[in-house]
C-alpha cells in the first residue's frame, strides 16, 4: 500500500518557487468561493510521527486566509470531554458552512494508537473504525467535504529525521516519548495503519502523501485540498435545490399509538399527592446521580398540546436549577443550519450528574421535517440510522436516555386548543402553525409510528404515555424517571 509513497519524489527549490505562487493564488480564490458556498471543509492530517503534520498545517495557514480556518489538535481528553461520548469533542468542533476545519490525527487517532501500543484487541479497533465510517458518511451527506491525508515516511528516513530533530536544541522538544515509541514499532505501526486506511476507505478514501521532501509534501497537500474544493464547488453549482414535497401517508388501522387506552385517569387529589412523593424521590436520586458516572437526557415528543410542557415542569420542580437545562427545539437557527443536522443536539449534551430535557428533539427530522417536506426522503430515511448511532454513543458513555411519546386524541387536542385561545395566559401557546399541523394528524401519526418502530431499542425504548388525562400522564412520566434513576444509582 505504501509503495507509492516511497518513490523518492522531490521538488527542486527553483521549481518550488515557480509552482507555489500560482498554487497560493488558486487556493485563496477557492477559499473566497467557499465562503459563499453551502458546505464546509474538514481536512484531516494524519500519518507517521514527525512526518511534518504541524509544518504542513502551518504552511496552509500561511497560504490561506487564516480567518476562515479553525485548527484542532486532539490531545488527551479533558475532564469535560471524558464526561461525554468520545465523539463529542469532534462534533462541537465541526466548522460551519463556508469555512475549513483542520484536525490533527482525526477521530481515529486514539483507538489506533492504543492498538499500536498493544492495548486492546483488533476487534475493539474495528468496532471504533466502523463507527467512524458511519460518522464520515453522515458528514458527506450533511454538506461537509471531508479530505483525509496520510503523511508517510520510509523507516530509515523516519529514524534519521528523529535523530536530526533531537540533536538540535531548537527542535528537540518536537520529538515526544510517544514519537520514539511509535518509531521503534515502525512495522507494527504500518501494519495497523494499513488496516485503518483500508477499513475506513468506505467512508472517505485517504490520500497517501510521501513526506520525505518538504517542498513536495507542501505542494501535494495544497493541490489535493484545492482539487477537492474545486470539484465540490462544481458539483454544488450543478445540483438542483431541494423543493419541499410533502407526501401524505396514512397510519395502519391498528398501531402502537391508536391502540393505547386513552381512558386511563388519575384522580386530581391522588395525583397531586403522588406527584409530590415522586418529586421528593427524584430530588434524592438526582443528588446521588452527581457522584455516579451518569448524566440524564429526557426527550419529550407528541402532538401539539399533548402536555409535554406540564410534564417537564413537574420534573424540574424536583431538580436543582443549577443541575438541569430545558431545551425547547424550534426551527434551526442560521448557526445550526450551517452545520450537520445533529450538531445542535450534540453541543448540549450534559456532563456527569447533570440533566438536559428536550421539549422536542432530533426526532424532528423524521416527524415534522418529513411530514412538511422540509427534509428530502433520503434525509429522513437516513436519519433513523444516524439517530440510532447517536443514541448508542450516548448510552455507551453513561448517559441515561429516556424517550417519552405523549399521546392524546384529536378531540382532546381540539378541546385544549380552544381552551388556549380563550384563556389569556395560555394564548401564547397557540399559533396558526398548530392549526395547520392538526390538519395533517394522520400523516403525523403514521410518521410517529415509523419512528417508534425503527428507533425503539432495548437500551433506549420509547415510553408511550396515555396523556388524555394530564394527571395520569404526569404520574406515569415521573414514575418512569424514578425507576430509571433507581436502577442507575442502585438505590
Amino acid at each position: 500500500m505504501f509503495e507509492t509513497a516511497e518513490l523518492g519524489n522531490q521538488v527542486a527549490k527553483r521549481d518550488y518557487k515557480q509552482q507555489v505562487g500560482p498554487l497560493r493564488a488558486a487556493l485563496v480564490e477557492m477559499q473566497r468561493q467557499l465562503a459563499a458556498a453551502n458546505f464546509s471543509v474538514v481536512l484531516v492530517i494524519s500519518g507517521l510521527p514527525t512526518a511534518g503534520k504541524s509544518e504542513t498545517v502551518n504552511k496552509l495557514l500561511e497560504w490561506l486566509d487564516a480567518r476562515g480556518i479553525e485548527t484542532h489538535a486532539q490531545r488527551e481528553p479533558t475532564d469535560e470531554e471524558r464526561q461525554r461520548p468520545p465523539m463529542w469533542r469532534f462534533w462541537r468542533a465541526l466548522p460551519p458552512a463556508g469555512k475549513i476545519g483542520i484536525f490533527f490525527g482525526g477521530w481515529d487517532g486514539a483507538p489506533f494508537l492504543r492498538r499500536v501500543m498493544g492495548k486492546g484487541p483488533v476487534s475493539e479497533l474495528d468496532y471504533d473504525l466502523d463507527a467512524y465510517v458511519n460518522f464520515e458518511r453522515m458528514l458527506l451527506s450533511e454538506n461537509v467535504l471531508l479530505v483525509k491525508i496520510w503523511l508517510h515516511l520510509p523507516e530509515q528516513v523516519l529514524h534519521r529525521h528523529i535523530r536530526k530533530l533531537q540533536n538540535d536544541p531548537a527542535t528537540a522538544w518536537r520529538v515526544t516519548r510517544l514519537d520514539r515509541k511509535l518509531a521503534d514499532r515502525y512495522s507494527r505501526f504500518l501494519s495497523h495503519a494499513e488496516h485503518l486506511i483500508t477499513r475506513t476507505a468506505a467512508g472517505t478514501p485517504w490520500h497517501l502523501v510521501e513526506a520525505t521532501d518538504t517542498r513536495y509534501r507542501h505542494l501535494t497537500v495544497g493541490r489535493i485540498l484545492l482539487e477537492a474544493i474545486a470539484e465540490r464547488l462544481t458539483h454544488e453549482k450543478a445540483r438542483l435545490p431541494h423543493v419541499p414535497t410533502p407526501v401524505p401517508v396514512l397510519p395502519a388501522e391498528r398501531n402502537v399509538i391508536n391502540t393505547l387506552d386513552l381512558t386511563l385517569r388519575c384522580e386530581p387529589h391522588k395525583a397531586k399527592k403522588r406527584i409530590g412523593e415522586l418529586q421528593a424521590e427524584i430530588a434524592r436520586l438526582k443528588r446521588k446521580l452527581r457522584s455516579s458516572h451518569h448524566s440524564l437526557v429526557l426527550v419529550f415528543e407528541g402532538p401539539d398540546a399533548a402536555g409535554k410542557g406540564g410534564a417537564i415542569r413537574r420534573l424540574t420542580q424536583a431538580m436543582d436549577a443549577r443541575d438541569y437545562q430545558v431545551i425547547s427545539v424550534a426551527a434551526p437557527t442560521d448557526e445550526e443550519k450551517a452545520r450537520p443536522y445533529l450538531w445542535r443536539f450534540w453541543r448540549h449534551l450534559p456532563p456527569h450528574g447533570r440533566t438536559v430535557i428536550y421539549d422536542r428533539s432530533w426526532y424532528g427530522r423524521v416527524l415534522v421535517e418529513r411530514v412538511e417536506g422540509f427534509a428530502s426522503e433520503d434525509q429522513w430515511q437516513r436519519a433513523y440510522g444516524e439517530i440510532d448511532d447517536f443514541e448508542m454513543q450516548l448510552t455507551a458513555s453513561g448517559c441515561l436516555l429516556m424517550k417519552f411519546w405523549l399521546a392524546i386524541s384529536p378531540e382532546e387536542q381540539l378541546r385544549r386548543f380552544e381552551q388556549r385561545e380563550t384563556t389569556p395566559y395560555k394564548q401564547y401557546k397557540i399559533t396558526p402553525e398548530d392549526w395547520r399541523n392538526r390538519e395533517k394528524w394522520a400523516s403525523y401519526e403514521a410518521a410517529a409510528c415509523d419512528m417508534i418502530e425503527r428507533t425503539s431499542t432495548l437500551a433506549t425504548p420509547w415510553l408511550l404515555i396515555e396523556a388524555e388525562d394530564k394527571s395520569y400522564a404526569r404520574v406515569k412520566v415521573l414514575t418512569a424517571v424514578v425507576n430509571r434513576l433507581k436502577r442507575a444509582v442502585n438505590a
